[in-house]
């Protein structure tokens, strides 16, 4: 049976992570990130898409910090050991996609990681409290701290391969702290989130009506400060695409025949009650592979997985990978190549350890490191960037191909991928199919999967 950790007894346990969130001991200092919002070199700049870019596909998978994931990647920066509450040395060591179990990763365990002083303005993380995270396995964890761990090369081989022919980025973090999929799926459609904080006591929305609150985080990030219905009305990018006539589509799980499931636009009022909700909705996500197919890929397109291809520790599974790939042979492999941004991005650190300190933007963010590749005929080949990125970054890119305005916060400060990973001076490369353990056909025949990806 999946073990979900919607609570992993977090909400008895905010007294205990407020206390973590203050404690000063440790040892391990990490870097610290410094950003500085739209401050990056000119010398990252080239000339503008001008055009070449008319459709984007934004692929979200599930729970993996950057070093979990791409661990030892040449040039980018990952670390072999991580550090404990007490200073000790700890190196890391490989753990298969195929979990039974999964870590909490919601503002309880972020305030345990970070271990301090990423809490106040002006300072950083120490990132050395990863063991005080809380993990279901139990006393039967394959070792003794399971976030202290990476992906073995061999599952992970697809995404490096991805990586090796177009864009990594390794400096890419979450726009909300607390590492929660509900959270940051609202940053991706709307770059904020009502000041909502974790996830919410009843469906991911507002289907689940006046009683299905979420928790409020308030200006000093301590929690819960109120509660608001996890159903609202902030402009997102699918309204913004809606106003210029521009084409839109989500892919996600709908449940019970229904759409009742995992979609962030189930947060948005007007959406899930207006037109746009029978539309620009489509179930299961596998109907994305033959949209495609048969010449019908939206301008603008959001792609979930199921639980079992998302990646997320507890779903049993080592598809993901492949799911990706899937997705993105669908594509280089249609008519749609030599016009497509695809953007692969992990919701959320899932617990798992990674060194680099987040910087403190504001009371909401940011969060720890996640993976980001960049796949595009105009993406720069075999490229690791090191220019600071969060979820408004993929927006601003959108935004800027299409001639949209800033929706909030994230996508104002945040840099556009445009200027350090494509090259569109170039003419766009051809194709090469990404190789993987399972193929197109394993995914449009693949079991139907009514598990919640993540319900945090």
């Amino acid at each position: 049976m999946l073990v979900r950790l919607r609570s992993f007894v977090a909400r008895s346990l905010i007294t205990l992570a407020v206390a973590l969130a203050v404690c000063a001991c440790g040892a391990g200092k990490p870097e610290v990130t410094n950003f500085v919002p739209e401050q990056i070199s000119p010398a990252y700049f080239q000339p503008a898409a001008t055009g070449k870019i008319q459709h984007v596909v934004i692929v979200i998978q599930e729970n993996r910090s950057f070093n979990n994931l791409f661990y030892g990647y040449p040039g980018a920066k990952t670390e072999k050991y991580g550090y404990d509450s007490q200073g000790r040395r700890i190196k890391l060591q490989p753990l298969t996609l195929k979990t039974s179990w999964d870590i909490a990763h919601d503002s309880n365990a972020f305030f345990a990681a970070c271990n301090g002083t990423g809490t106040i303005p002006g300072t950083h993380c120490r990132m050395n409290g990863f063991n005080k995270e809380f993990f279901s396995c139990g006393n039967s964890c394959p070792i003794k701290y399971p976030p202290y761990s990476y992906v073995p090369r061999g599952e992970t081989k697809p995404y490096f391969e991805m990586a090796q022919q177009y864009v990594l980025a390794d400096r890419m973090y979450s726009s909300n702290f607390d590492a929660s999929s509900f959270v940051s799926h609202q940053y991706i459609i709307a770059a904020q989130a009502e000041k909502s904080v974790n996830f919410p006591y009843g469906d991911w929305g507002c289907s689940g009506g006046p009683s299905d609150t979420i928790a409020e985080v308030g200006p000093k990030r301590q929690i819960p400060d109120g509660y608001e219905q996890a159903c609202w009305d902030p402009p997102t990018l699918g309204d913004e695409l809606d106003q210029a006539g521009i084409s839109w589509a989500y892919y996600a799980i709908a449940y019970y025949k229904v759409w009742s499931g995992w979609n962030g636009y189930q947060v948005i009022r007007h959406i899930y009650f207006g037109p746009d909700w029978s539309k620009d909705m489509f179930s299961p996500p596998s109907q994305f592979l033959r949209d495609v197919k048969h010449g019908k890929l939206r301008t603008v397109t959001w792609v979930t997985p199921t639980c079992a291809n998302s990646d997320h520790a507890g779903c049993y599974s080592d598809t993901g990978p492949s799911w990706v790939a899937s997705v993105v042979n669908a594509i280089g492999e249609s008519k749609y190549w030599g016009s497509t941004a695809i953007f692969v991005f992990w919701d959320d650190y899932g617990g798992w350890y990674d060194r680099e300190s987040p910087a403190y933007v504001d009371y909401d963010g940011l969060g720890f490191r996640l993976p980001l590749l960049v796949i595009s005929p105009y993406a720069k080949k075999g490229y690791v960037s090191h220019v600071h990125y969060e979820h408004g970054s993929i927006l601003k890119f959108i935004e800027d191909q299409f001639g949209l305005k800033r929706l909030s916060k994230s996508d104002r400060r945040a840099n556009s991928p445009e200027g350090d990973c494509f090259d569109f001076n170039q003419p766009p490369r051809k194709f090469k199919k990404i190789l993987a353990p399972y193929d197109t056909q394993f995914f449009l025949h693949q079991a139907p999967d009514d598990r919640i990806p993540d319900a945090d």
